[in-house]
């Protein structure tokens, strides 16, 4: 069952990987990309992780990914908080999976979460575990 998770994981860092654009995160698109998302080196620097490190996680191997590694690495991806859940599931982390579709404040931080646009913002617990965010515009 490990196994099975670890290559879903890796399909699924593939995928995200390949959806974000070099733009997206400030990065430039240079003339000779083979790949129109990230690159794996790309991702690995901005998540702050070893580019071998995230080969592996991508590859499927029985590695085990840290919390804050996989925070970084959703960071770096640009995930909503579905593809959050999803991602700690995968990572082996399910206690940090809490219906990602229910609010996880009030509607009054959420009000004020969506006034402090276009700036990033995000609310977390004691843990760091991030309840909310505001989704910056494009």
């Amino acid at each position: 069952m490990a196994q099975v998770r670890t290559e879903e994981l890796g399909r699924f860092l593939r995928s995200r990987r390949n959806r974000v654009r070099p733009c997206d995160v400030g990065l430039a698109k240079g003339t000779r990309r083979r790949v129109p998302g990230l690159r794996r080196e790309e991702v690995a620097v901005l998540a702050n992780i070893g580019t071998s490190w995230y080969t592996w996680l991508e590859q499927g191997r029985e590695v085990h990914p840290s919390e804050s590694v996989l925070e970084s690495i959703a960071e770096a991806l640009l995930l909503d908080r579905e593809e959050r859940a999803h991602l700690f599931l995968l990572g082996g982390y399910p206690d940090r999976v809490a219906n990602p579709g229910d609010s996880a404040v009030g509607e009054q931080m959420r009000t004020l979460l969506d006034e402090l646009l276009p700036l990033p913002a995000m609310v977390t617990d004691p843990r760091y575990t991030i309840l909310a965010f505001n989704s910056v515009e494009r």
